[in-house]
């Protein structure tokens, strides 16, 4: 997996390239508790190259919107097709921003 952070004028956006699965999710983990400051008013996952999602990718994925519900607001976009089914089939489509 790479992430590519990028932040401009309060949004944080975070690019990943690859799988979110048990091996790379404390990865993000980290990268989320180092990056997501009280300067990130919006937080945007790019998911255009995401290839695959796992239960511990999810669990990282909540636990920044648990934080930005508290000082902003999270986004998903270039969700595909096969990522939003999980989101749909596991009910978090209805409690995550995805555009």
């Amino acid at each position: 997996m790479k992430i590519t952070k990028n932040f401009t004028d309060g949004v944080l956006t975070i690019e990943i390239d690859g799988r979110i699965d048990t091996m790379t999710a404390p990865e993000l983990e980290g990268e989320l508790k180092h990056s997501v400051t009280g300067e990130v008013q919006t937080l945007m996952f790019d998911f255009a190259k995401v290839e695959y999602l796992t239960s511990a990718g999810i669990r990282v994925i909540m636990a920044a919107e648990k934080v930005m519900s508290r000082q902003g607001q999270m986004k998903l976009i270039n969700v595909n097709d096969e990522i939003n089914e999980i989101f749909d089939m596991t009910g978090l489509i209805d409690l995550l921003v995805i555009e």
